[in-house]
C-alpha cells in the first residue's frame, strides 16, 4: 500500500471514531472501548481551517490533559503545532462541547504531569521510550469560567488596568485646572497647593504604573512564553510599548519635577500627558483582548496580606 493510501486509509479510520464518538455521547467501541476519549478542534497553523482529532483525555489535579504522543512517532503531531500557532481549541468531552484554552506545561510541571499520566495509563511511558523527543503534555483550560469563581489572574490584570485608568484620569483633570485656570491658588507655595499635588500625584502614578509594566516584563510575560508560544510576537509588542512608555514618563517626570505654571509651559505638559494617556489606554485595552484568557488559565490569583 501506498504512502497515500494509507494516509487515506488513517484518516477513514479517525473519522469513523469521530463520528461514533459524536453518535454515543462520547462512547466508542473497538480498540478504544473503555477508554477517556476526547475530541479537540484547533485551527490549522498552515491553513486556518479547523482540525479534528480524537485524543486520549486524561486529569491530573482536575486538569483536563492530552498528551502529544503520537504513538511515539520522532515528531510532534500537527495538532500540536496547531495549538502552538493558535491556543484556542474546542474540545468534546461526553455529550458537551467547550472552548477551552490550551496551555504546554513546561520543565519539572511537565514532567510531574507526565509521570501521572503514565501512572493512570503506562502506554504514554512506553511512547516515550520510543522516541528521542520529550513528548508534550498539553492542559486544555475552559475559557468560559464559572461566574462564582475565585479572582484569577486576568481578572487581577483588569482590576489594576482599571485602577490605573482611574488615576490617569485624575492626573488628567488635574491638569487641565491648572492649564485652564480654574484651579485655586495654583502659585502658592503652602502645603496642600494645587500645583504639589499634581507634581504629587503624576509622580506617584509614573511610579506605580513602572511597578507594574516591570512586574509584566519579569514575571507574567516569561511565564506566559512558555505556555503559550502562540504569544510570543504579542508579548515583543507590549515589551516594546513598555520601553516607549519609560521614555515618555521620564520626560513627564522631568516636566513636573520643577515644575511652576508662571515659569513653565503647563499646555506642553499637559500634551505629554495625553500621549502618555492615548498610548496606555490603547496598550492596557489589547493586552486585556491578548492575555486575559491566557492568564486566566493559569489559575485563582495569589491572596494579598
Amino acid at each position: 500500500m501506498s504512502d497515500q493510501n494509507q494516509l487515506e486509509e488513517f484518516f477513514k479510520f479517525q473519522q469513523g471514531i469521530i463520528d461514533e464518538f459524536r453518535a454515543n455521547k462520547g462512547k466508542v467501541g473497538g480498540m478504544f472501548e473503555g477508554s477517556s476519549l476526547c475530541l479537540l478542534t484547533t485551527t490549522g497553523a498552515r491553513t486556518g481551517k479547523p482540525r479534528t482529532q480524537p485524543l486520549g483525555l486524561m486529569q491530573v489535579d482536575g486538569v483536563d490533559l492530552v498528551v502529544a504522543s503520537a504513538g511515539g512517532a520522532p515528531t510532534h503531531p500537527a495538532w500540536y503545532h496547531n495549538i502552538r500557532k493558535n491556543p484556542i481549541v474546542t474540545v468534546e468531552k461526553g455529550s458537551r462541547a467547550f472552548r477551552a484554552i490550551a496551555s504546554i506545561p513546561p520543565g519539572e510541571e511537565r514532567d510531574r504531569l507526565f509521570g501521572a499520566i503514565v501512572e493512570q495509563e503506562p502506554g504514554y511511558g512506553e511512547y516515550q521510550t520510543k522516541t528521542d523527543r520529550v513528548i508534550p503534555v498539553v492542559a486544555l483550560h475552559p475559557v468560559d469560567l464559572a461566574p462564582d469563581r475565585v479572582k484569577h489572574l486576568g481578572d487581577e490584570l483588569v482590576e489594576m488596568h482599571d485602577w490605573l485608568r482611574g488615576e490617569l484620569k485624575d492626573l488628567r483633570k488635574r491638569i487641565d485646572d491648572v492649564v485652564d485656570g480654574t484651579a485655586d491658588d495654583v502659585t502658592a507655595p503652602a502645603e496642600g497647593n494645587v500645583v504639589a499635588e499634581l507634581r504629587s500625584h503624576c509622580l506617584d502614578f509614573c511610579h506605580a504604573l513602572h511597578i507594574h509594566h516591570a512586574g509584566e516584563d519579569i514575571g507574567a510575560f516569561p511565564v506566559l512564553r512558555e505556555r503559550f508560544p502562540a504569544l510570543e510576537p504579542v508579548l515583543d509588542k507590549f515589551a516594546e510599548e513598555h520601553k516607549v512608555v519609560v521614555e515618555l514618563q521620564n520626560r513627564i517626570k522631568e516636566l513636573v519635577e520643577d515644575f511652576t505654571p508662571d515659569r513653565d509651559d503647563p499646555v506642553r505638559l499637559r500634551m505629554e500627558v495625553e500621549d502618555l494617556a492615548t498610548r496606555l489606554e490603547a496598550h492596557f485595552d489589547e493586552e486585556e483582548l491578548q492575555l486575559v484568557t491566557a492568564l486566566n488559565a493559569m489559575g485563582p490569583a495569589p491572596e494579598r496580606g
